[in-house]
């Protein structure tokens, strides 16, 4: 481990960040009004958040601190690629992992990687439609906008909150904390459309004070320790491109699972490739015409 990456990971494994993230939750949520516009313009400055893209511009108008950091954009300040054969980035930040799924093996950083079955909460036969598959990792900084979009039309199957861990999710803690993504508390969202299931996993980190979902609200905090499942099969819950599905308070990472052939290219981006929500992630491979499909003969 680098010196420097020690000093930003070694504390880590000692501070209370379950309770720290519940404290900053709370902090969130104060609506006292020069503390939370004060702590507004601190860390718009600090992270240099471009507030003119908010639906809302002025701060004083926001409740707290939270419905400013989880705030609604002007509707024309991320374009949607609604073409038929696009997914688009369902977050705004940084990829920065895209790789293929080596057998049941995804690659988290040199010398790191973790198991499919073990990020999606233990189910082995679930994490069998990820054999040889893809995935992507984005990471949403500070500064990024913070709802969750959906990157192609689907149904929702089903949501499982995996407990764990809430280690920070930023560069150096992947490069160093081995399976990370495993580790951390997680939501795992399975959806399903025309051409085969696909997963989106809501990764957790210390200061997300919490996670909520559109379908089922706030899920964390409190921090359950044992793993909860929903299932909305017999719900015909469908949601189409672009669509609000959740949100996360400070910042986190959304890991995205496709099955073998179904979506090439999102396991063949450029690491650390920014992204916004809306914008092109990969699109469904060219059905390759052949001469079985177009027969043009005659007979004389």
């Amino acid at each position: 481990m680098k010196i420097f990456d020690f000093f930003k990971v070694a504390p880590q494994y000692l501070i209370p960040k379950h309770f720290l993230s519940q404290l900053m939750h709370w902090f969130m949520q104060v609506e006292t009004p020069w503390i939370k516009n004060t702590t507004i313009k601190v860390l718009t400055k600090i992270y240099k958040i471009d507030v003119s893209e908010a639906l809302e511009e002025d701060i004083n108008t926001y409740p707290h601190f939270n419905a400013f950091f989880t705030r609604a954009l002007k509707p024309d300040v991320r374009p949607v690629d609604y073409s038929s054969d696009v997914w688009v980035s369902p977050v705004d930040g940084l990829i920065s992992q895209s790789t293929p799924i080596d057998g049941n093996r995804i690659i988290q950083a040199k010398c790191h990687d973790y198991t499919v079955e073990a990020l999606v909460g233990g189910d082995i036969e679930y994490a069998k439609q990820f054999q040889d598959g893809e995935s992507a990792v984005i990471y949403l900084s500070p500064k990024d906008y913070h709802r969750i979009h959906m990157p192609t039309d689907a149904k929702l199957l089903s949501m499982t909150y995996v407990p764990g861990d809430l280690f920070a999710v930023n560069p150096a803690t992947v490069r160093n904390i081995d399976g990370l993504f495993a580790r951390n508390e997680r939501l795992v969202i399975r959806f399903e459309n025309e051409h085969g299931p696909f997963c989106l996993v809501m990764v957790g980190a210390i200061f997300v004070g919490s996670m909520e979902t559109v379908w089922e609200g706030k899920i964390t905090p409190e921090y359950d320790p044992v793993l909860r499942h929903w299932d909305y099969s017999d719900r015909n819950l469908h949601f189409e491109k672009a669509d609000e599905i959740g949100r996360f308070n400070m910042g986190s990472t959304v890991v995205l699972l496709t099955p073998n052939g179904q979506l090439p290219e999102l396991g063949q981006i450029r690491q650390n490739t920014p992204i916004k929500m809306g914008e092109k992630i990969a699109s469904y491979p060219t059905k390759t015409i052949t001469d079985t499909d177009n027969d043009y003969s005659t007979e004389e």
